[in-house]
């Protein structure tokens, strides 16, 4: 007999390590209904479970186990990436709090045999975690990053690419961290909206040249009055930037300006004489309409040097300090000051020397390292780049044509934005854990990529005619990189594998919309180029994982979900079942009450099966399901084929809200709420042979159910399979590796449907009708059916005792008008008649209901007052104006219900 309650925290390792030592996490060899592959977006070997991960990897376990059990040979391969920047970045501060040497203290082989330690000890950190949450992956196929073999892909992904011109190395701006002293991606960088100010200089025009600037205006903004002007003015947020200007720009079609393009101005500190160009990046409308030019420090202006042929100057080092290495003219004093010192300082010296006109304090938006949370500097410096817009080509024509689909298709926007707009990818990183860069450098600088030093080697003996002493490059792949090819160098690419021949391309991808720039479009682009073929058939984007009023999760705010500790707490089943009904929306709102509220779903399923058994409910050998003759066994027989079909489709269609939506209304709603209800007399019964029959197919309908959840509550549904077990014929398998159940269309049977509908549907009348009018739950009122037709009387017959059982009435007859004192309804097409007179009291019943509907108003008008307030709509948070909408509207159907009660009341007198 099943105990009364699961118990996961005891069931959850000793079922997982049934699983694993099964062997069915691997595809099956033999008698495979075709493949079904899936790639785990690795997890950063720096992390833990997150609820994202929760969410993720929970819908990837729902396909493999579903595909599993249809008979496929299921690959879900699963590993972790060494995360470069964020892993440094861990044992940096590791070694820092221990009271060690910095890691350029240390050399570099001896940092990375630091770094290797920690891997070993704390990288299968997530990877317990995932089997914790049930993940069926096979463990003896997982990969990391760094292993040899997708060493060994990246080398010869990186020289092919190099051979046929598509990566190279060129000196161009990049995003730079002066903190982890290493190039980032624009991808890394976090916009923040930081207090600060617009310094306005006044630069002296050279030569002697003066112009008159306009001053007055009238009021159709044409000038009145002129100013004669030696200087132009401009505008900037980073002064300490002006050392390294080599241009002023103006509109090409400003009046102001126009006489002085080609002129020059003399930039103050420095004596530097600069142009004055024109170029349509100057907005006349925004201050002044002049703009500096510092082509080696920002983004806009290195464009505007390119195109007007001024020179870049670097004034920083990798450390954001001022240098004059390349600029001579940058006095001594700012050598060697850090970038908001010398802010400061020339801020100072503008005026002091009278060449600071204005500080116009704002707000605006500063570009931050994510991970170090520092300022990011633009910087020009030699880096190695994919020509992304040449194998972003292929990759957009592929999801245009259908090769491979977004779900939802809302997805594709963003894809085809991106990568219709990409630009050069930065590949190199100034960082020492990752992937080395292939590429040896000779005495004169020449550069030798090869796969090996040996390779690299024997291109430099074709210039020298001896040995030469070759430099590594210093710098890693961008962790992006080795990613970009996870779907075919996880499968032992360039080795033509089995694997390789069996599961690519693979079926399906899920992940997160925040990563179709880093990694979805990026293993389009590697898979089409290598493999030439699309490395998924589609892409299913999950949504985003919010706290109960739509809030990011965040540990300042206090309201993150940590998925362990629920798993601690109440079980992996309830957590993966929330995840999966929530995950049609792309914001989810998750609680705890959530969770609990689908624990008591398991618990809902585990006493229907203690009640099965109490009940001697025992598989029985050789039943079969389409012999069964009692009305109730052939109407669960057809809810159990329409709850297959539509979980099937569901998951099939990667709706798995959809999937857990059809489970739980079959599970609570159908199976236990009704069919065990309504076989409770037979089992109570003297009929033999449908006593018999029933037990029969309350255990079968018992195991098809257990397979159509396994794959979102496998845990539950395991333990209930091999308990159930005990009894009948011995299993010949572990659910895991059951047959998905596919009914027959003739077991659902339209007589059968529509009796027990109707029964349900005049029960559920009746019970509603209590609720609402407030009778007590001891009273059993009379029921008349009112001119009743001969197809109802029969019915009635039929189902006498379950009527006045579940609708806990005295009595069932027959009227030729309603009785007095009673209340009506209609159902099943006939019109029924429930006797309340002397039951309830009529008095303080109208008084309860009218309270009820005052409290209701009371609502309705404060939550209206409200939202007329056109500030409260306008300056609330989104999340909080839609709560007060939600609570509007079950404020207003509250109402209604009740409205309904009190005509109801009038009926009795």
């Amino acid at each position: 007999m099943l105990e009364k309650t699961f118990e996961p925290q005891a069931a959850e390792p000793r079922l997982y390590a049934q699983w694993e030592e099964s062997g069915l996490f691997a595809p099956r060899t033999e008698g495979a209904e075709g493949a079904y592959s899936i790639v785990i977006p690795p997890p950063n070997v720096t992390g833990s479970l997150h609820i994202g991960h929760a969410l993720n990897n929970t819908l990837q376990d729902i396909l493999a186990r579903y595909h599993r059990m249809k008979g496929k040979a299921v690959l879900w391969l699963p590993g972790t990436d060494h995360a470069g920047i964020a892993t440094q970045m861990v044992v940096e501060r590791q070694l820092a709090a221990a009271g060690n040497v910095g890691r350029r203290d240390m050399g570099r082989d001896a940092f990375i045999d630091k770094v290797w330690e920690w891997k070993a000890e704390s990288g299968g950190t997530i990877v317990r975690q995932l089997r914790r949450l049930g993940a069926s992956c096979d463990w003896s196929r997982e990969r990391f990053t760094l292993d040899e073999g997708l060493n060994a892909a990246v080398r010869k992904v990186f020289v092919q690419l190099h051979k046929e011109g598509l990566i190279y190395r060129d000196k161009r701006l990049v995003n730079w961290d002066p903190h982890f002293q290493t190039a980032i991606s624009d991808l890394e960088v976090e916009q923040r909206e930081v207090d600060g100010a617009y310094w306005h200089f006044a630069y002296p025009l050279a030569d002697g040249v003066t112009y008159e600037h306009p001053v007055a205006f009238d009021e159709d903004g044409e000038a009145t009055e002129w100013e004669t002007r030696d200087f132009i003015v401009v505008a900037t947020t980073r002064p300490e930037t002006m050392l390294g200007d080599t241009g002023v720009a103006v509109h090409p079609e400003d009046e102001r300006y126009k006489g002085l393009v080609g002129k020059f101005v003399t930039l103050p500190i420095t004596g530097r004489r600069i142009p004055v160009v024109a170029d349509e990046y100057a907005d006349p409308t925004k201050g002044s309409g002049a703009v500096k030019i510092t082509p080696a420090h920002d983004f806009n202006d290195f464009g505007v040097g390119k195109r007007a042929g001024l020179p870049a100057l670097n004034v920083m080092d990798a450390f954001a300090r001022i240098v004059a290495d390349d600029v001579p003219e940058i006095p001594a004093e700012y050598v060697g000051m850090d970038r908001f010192a010398a802010r400061k300082a020339i801020v100072a010296r503008a005026e002091e020397e009278g060449w600071l006109r204005e500080i116009e304090k704002t707000k605006h938006v500063v570009p931050h390292g994510d991970r170090s949370g520092v300022v990011i500097e633009p910087w020009l410096t030699d880096q190695w780049y994919v020509d992304a817009k040449v194998l972003a080509q292929p990759a957009l024509k592929a999801v245009e044509q259908g090769e491979t689909v977004f779900e939802p298709k809302s997805y594709e926007k963003i894809y085809f934005e991106w990568l219709r707009n990409i630009e050069p990818w930065c590949i190199s990183r100034q960082l020492w854990w990752g992937h080395r860069i292939p590429a040896w450098y000779g005495p004169n600088g020449e550069i030798y990529v090869a796969e090996t030093e040996e390779d690299a080697r024997e291109l430099a003996m074709a210039d020298y005619d001896s040995e030469v002493a070759l430099t590594q490059d210093e710098d890693v792949l961008d962790t992006w990189f080795s990613s970009a090819l996870w779907p075919f160098s996880t499968m032992g690419w360039p080795e033509k594998t089995e694997d390789l021949e069996r599961f690519y391309p693979t079926s399906d991808l899920v992940t997160a919309a925040d990563i179709i720039f880093f990694w979805v479009a990026r293993m389009m682009m590697m898979g089409l180029h290598f493999m030439d073929e699309v490395p998924f058939k589609r892409v299913i984007i999950n949504g985003l994982v919010r706290d109960e009023k739509g809030q990011k999760m965040s540990k300042s705010k206090g309201n993150v979900i940590d998925p362990l500790g629920i798993i601690d707490e109440l079980g992996a089943d309830p957590l993966r079942f929330t995840m999966a009904i929530l995950s049609g929306t792309r914001d989810i709102k998750l609680s705890k009450q959530r969770i609990e509220g689908y624990r008591n779903f398991g618990t809902k399923l585990w006493n229907a099966a203690r009640f099965s058994q109490m009940n001697g409910c025992a598989r029985v050998k050789g039943f079969d399901p389409a012999t069964v003759e009692q009305t109730i066994n052939r109407w669960i027989r057809g809810e159990l084929t329409k709850a297959e079909r539509a979980v099937s489709e569901a998951i099939e269609g990667g709706r798995f809200d959809d999937a857990a939506g059809a489970l739980y209304r079959f599970v609570w709603n159908v199976f236990c709420d009704w069919y065990l209800e309504l076989a409770k007399p037979i089992f109570q019964g003297s009929d033999e042979a449908a006593k018999a029959e029933t037990r029969a197919m309350t255990a079968w309908t018992l195991d098809q159910t257990l397979k159509l959840l396994h794959p979102v509550m496998p845990f539950i549904t395991e333990e209930l399979w091999a308990e159930l077990g005990k009894e009948g014929p011995a299993r010949e398998t572990l659910l895991i590796g059951a047959e998905w159940p596919v009914l027959p269309d003739g077991f659902i049977e339209a007589s059968a449907e529509a009796e027990i509908g109707w029964l349900v549907d005049l029960v559920g009348e009746i019970r509603g009708l209590r609720a609402e009018m407030n009778v007590p739950p001891s009273a059993k009122p009379p029921l008349a059916f009112v001119a009743l037709d001969a197809a109802t009387a029969e019915r009635i017959a039929r189902h006498r005792d379950l009527i006045l059982t579940l609708g806990r009435v005295s009595e069932v007859g027959s009227a030729e008008a309603a009785p007095t004192g009673a209340v009506t309804f209609v159902s099943g097409g006939s019109t029924a008649a429930l006797s309340l007179a002397g039951i309830i009291d009529l008095t303080a019943e109208r008084a309860r209901l009218e309270k009820e509907i005052a409290v209701f108003d009371a609502d309705i008008g404060h939550v209206n007052k409200k939202l007329g307030n056109p500030n409260f709509v306008s300056r609330a948070a989104a999340e909080v104006v839609e709560e007060q909408r939600a609570k509007l509207a079950e404020a207003e159907a509250g109402k209604v219900k009740l409205l309904a009660a009190l005509a109801r009341l009038s009926e009795i007198g």
